[in-house]
């Protein structure tokens, strides 16, 4: 797996400055337009050009099962996962309507599910509303309460899968024209109980105590939170002597899903595309990006704080300043997509504003 650890693609750093000092020169006070100015200008840098884009957009949504399910941890049954699929690749999903609006290439890839949810080929088909593909590495993971969640295998095919998902839509997929670009990727997650799997791991990368991490997810009562943080705090104790290896806490801790946006994150940052960060789960999995191969962490827009109450302080923890807080958690990748059209229009407003010259207009004494 020495690919992990290969150095991400240099930001052009002469470019980032230059689109910085365009910023200073449009018709308006410098810094008035804040965070728009902040990502058309990281986007400068790292798709080397003076007219950044977000317009070819594509959202990949992995969906795994979580052993620890069996803790009642979740709001929902577990077989709420496959039939979520279903309902993304069917096009149902608010995940399914946002990438429509955004005219976005939209993914599903089942990692495996308790429940059925096979579509059609395991190579992949074209589904009326977004591409699913199964590839499937078990039913579910195991209890992280009783045992490690993964074996070495299982982890190494996560990680492998989210990778080669971003070598094939670079090199052509099944609904992809060959060396179509990509101006931002986005993961979304899909699992019942993987909250309890991101809390787990980010205690274990953050070193935070699970009353500080442990939020309601699907939305439990107080008597499921009480069970959730025991349900963390058993887990961690568990497999407290192997938790000084990011791979160790993923393989121990995580899911199927997690690891694969591990890994697509990292080599989205290899390859060169920038990354949308979403929410909770999303976060814990670049927190395990970025603990991995810190070379990364350049590539990486957080698009929102999720309501989820420990998201503040993973945020935080990467030095992240979300672009939007609507008290969103639903997760499946819809808060960073919800953010795109404030991107384009950052975008717009860097490469269309005349500039005070242009404009004829006095600047400031």
């Amino acid at each position: 797996m020495e690919w992990l650890t290969q150095q991400a693609k240099a930001v052009n750093i002469a470019i980032r400055q230059t689109a910085l000092e365009h910023q200073a020169n449009l018709t308006k006070p410098a810094g008035s337009l804040g965070a728009l100015e902040e990502v058309a200008i990281t986007l400068c840098g790292l798709q080397d050009t003076m007219q950044p884009c977000a317009d070819s957009i594509f959202i990949t949504v992995f969906a795994a099962d979580h052993g620890v399910a069996e803790e009642g941890v979740s709001a929902f049954p577990q077989i709420v996962t496959a039939e979520m699929v279903k309902n993304f690749a069917r096009g149902g999903a608010a995940i399914s309507v946002l990438a429509r609006q955004l005219n976005a290439r939209f993914r599903i890839v089942n990692l495996g599910t308790v429940g059925h949810a096979d579509l059609g080929s395991k190579d992949g088909i074209a589904s009326q509303r977004g591409e699913y593909r199964t590839a499937f590495i078990a039913h579910s993971t195991a209890n992280m309460c009783r045992t490690e969640a993964m074996s070495k295998e299982q982890l190494n095919v996560a990680l492998t899968i989210g990778r080669d998902l971003v070598d094939d839509i670079i090199l052509g997929g099944v609904n992809a024209p060959v060396s179509q670009p990509v101006d931002l990727f986005i993961g979304g997650d899909m699992g019942i109980a993987n909250t309890t799997s991101a809390s787990a791991i980010l205690c274990a990368l953050m070193r935070a105590p699970p009353t500080d991490i442990v939020g309601p997810g699907t939305g439990v009562d107080v008597t499921g939170m009480h069970r959730k943080i025991a349900v963390v705090e058993r887990a961690l104790a568990l497999h407290k002597d192997k938790l000084d290896d990011p791979l160790a806490v993923l393989r121990c801790l995580g899911g199927f899903e997690i690891v694969a946006l591990v890994g697509s994150y990292i080599r989205c940052a290899q390859r060169g595309i920038p990354i949308l960060i979403d929410g909770f789960v999303t976060t814990a999995a670049a927190v395990a990006a970025l603990q991995l191969n810190p070379s990364v962490s350049p590539w990486f827009i957080f698009a929102h704080q999720s309501a989820e109450p420990a998201h503040a302080l993973a945020l935080t923890h990467c030095q992240a300043n979300p672009l939007l807080d609507l008290n969103m958690r639903l997760g499946e990748a819809s808060g960073a997509a919800v953010a795109v059209p404030l991107i384009r229009l950052a975008c717009a407003l860097h490469t269309q504003m005349a500039s005070f010259k242009d404009a004829g207009v006095s600047t400031a004494s």
